[in-house]
């Protein structure tokens, strides 16, 4: 795909940045060569190819579950505008 010079100047225009006549030439020749870079993958099969997120083969470690107060509920509810038995009070908003 061959990007001109009028194409460069509407993409600079959307993405507000300004783009002199000497860098438009260049940014045209680089993004052609992207776009002939995409057509090029575009013809790779890739039908038996199962989806990935890495390429590495790696899964996520899981820890046992092992809920706890963090042995110093009194310093942790110590701050609290009212608590009671280590627990936070709050108003109650729904009537």
């Amino acid at each position: 795909m061959s990007v001109d010079h009028k194409t460069i100047q509407k993409i600079a225009h959307l993405a507000r940045i300004r783009v002199s006549a000497e860098e438009r030439e260049e940014l045209a020749s680089e993004l052609s060569n992207i776009f002939d870079w995409i057509e090029e993958l575009d013809k790779v099969d890739t039908n038996d190819v199962d989806p990935m997120t890495s390429v590495v083969q790696a899964s996520a470690t899981l820890r046992k579950d092992n809920p706890n107060d963090g042995g110093y509920p009194k310093k942790i509810t110590a701050n609290a505008p009212e608590a009671v038995e280590h627990f936070f009070t709050v108003p109650k908003v729904v009537e």
